[in-house]
């Protein structure tokens, strides 16, 4: 869990999207969203993905990327960014390296039950690649707003 801290350099994060490219953040300009969510195509994780679609012209404009990271495949991600005309980049960590390496695969309760899932979390990095505010167990109304509010001060 301490992967995601402030201050702290951001882990690597290399992974396919959902277009058939890649995202690596190494190469990535300029500061960096990246918001990891449980499942693609689920309620919250929908809202947010939307929210943060919404407001990719406002961030574009900073100079900012933002890229949402699951464990769903490409291809349901392709069908997940058509089905809801999202616009921001969507990765695929099928086999959980990253999202291991950020200390968001964690474990979870539902119903009385105990099982491994991504938390809820995103990071807004600097240019240097440098953690510069982190959030975890999010709650998805008012999130994508509050990023760009943090992003517009970097």
């Amino acid at each position: 869990m301490t992967a995601m801290t402030e201050g702290a350099m951001a882990p690597a994060l290399d992974l396919p999207t959902d277009d058939g490219g890649h995202f690596n953040l190494a190469t990535a300009t300029g500061p960096v969203v990246v918001f990891f969510y449980p499942k693609a195509d689920t309620p919250g994780c929908t809202v947010e993905a939307i929210d943060f679609s919404s407001l990719k012209p406002e961030f574009d404009a900073l100079g900012v990327t933002v890229v949402g990271v699951s464990r769903d495949p490409a291809k349901k991600l392709a069908r997940f960014r058509a089905k809801h005309e999202l616009t921001v980049e969507l990765a695929s960590d099928e086999a959980g390296t990253v999202t291991e390496a950020w200390g968001v695969w964690v474990e979870k309760q539902l119903y009385g039950r105990t099982y491994m899932g991504i938390e809820r979390a995103t990071a807004l990095i600097d240019p240097s690649k440098r953690l510069t505010r982190v959030w975890r167990k999010v709650s998805v109304k008012g999130h994508a707003d509050e990023v760009l509010e943090a992003a517009s001060s970097l």
